[in-house]
């Protein structure tokens, strides 16, 4: 009997790439081949310009339980020296590393949609994503503690950045799950949507980001990572510099004219 694919890729609508965590029997544990398939569909996305949204999801009674701690069996080896570790997950030898990295450079948005149980490697992933939307079910844990580690592949660094130290001890110092609600108001998700109306909100949602300008969304991220980063005057310079380009394009003025006759006519924005 075939298996089938760890993760489903299909283009939706002609723009949005749409990849599925396809394994539910096994909580959509994240393998090797689902991995592998991931990236790919990763550089699909960042090479073709027809494409302007890619959303990430899953099905089952978990979002995901994280990375298939069962791949290498019972004969995995251990590192024995500190070096060892470090040197591991410098080198993201596992992939993920270097996929939730290209997922916060490409300047495309990414959306993650947790209808369930989202926990470890699959919380680190969408903690890379520029949208994190949740179903009323959804909920939130890095199990790591339970091993007496922390998480392995940027996840405090960026859930620090998230939530700061205040919501980042609750998850990882003290290992309590949060429920969506939580997450929401921790700023760990930006939407909630009903569980009955989930797949056709999140939907909804891509959509109205697909009909946006995409040489703005694309300024837009690389402008807010740097003025997260720098001083007020720093980042108000990146401002300038972004917009120095943006309003140069033809495209610029002639919304600007449209909206302008649009505000003559009484039309609001």
């Amino acid at each position: 009997m075939t298996e089938e694919p760890h993760l489903l890729v299909d283009v939706v609508e002609e723009n949005i790439l749409v990849a599925t965590f396809n394994r539910p029997d096994k909580l959509n544990a994240m393998s090797f081949e689902l991995m592998e398939t991931l990236e790919a569909a990763v550089e699909r996305y960042r090479d073709t310009p027809e494409l302007r949204v890619m959303l990430i999801k899953s099905h089952g009674r978990y979002f995901s339980a994280g990375a298939d701690l069962k791949a290498n069996g019972p004969q995995r080896e251990f590192p024995t020296k500190g070096s060892q570790v470090r040197e591991q997950h410098r080198r993201g030898e596992n992939r993920m590393r270097r996929v939730w990295d290209e997922m916060e450079h490409i300047e495309k948005p990414f959306v993650v949609a947790h209808h369930a149980r989202c926990v470890g490697g699959s919380l680190e992933m969408s903690l890379s994503c520029d949208f994190r939307l949740a179903a009323e079910s959804a909920s939130y844990a890095f199990p790591e503690a339970k091993f007496g580690v922390l998480p392995a592949t940027n996840g405090v660094s960026r859930l620090v950045r998230l939530v700061g130290p205040h919501w980042a001890r609750l998850m990882i110092m003290a290992n309590v799950p949060i429920d969506a609600q939580e997450a929401r108001i921790a700023g760990l998700v930006h939407k909630i949507y009903p569980d009955a109306s989930f797949e056709s909100d999140v939907m909804g949602f891509c959509r109205h980001l697909a009909q946006q300008n995409a040489e703005l969304v694309g300024t837009a991220k690389v402008a807010i990572e740097l003025a997260h980063d720098l001083g007020v005057h720093q980042a108000a310079s990146v401002e300038r510099l972004a917009n120095s380009a943006l309003m140069l394009s033809p495209e610029y003025k002639d919304l600007m004219v449209s909206h302008v006759a649009n505000i003559g006519k009484g039309k609001g924005y």
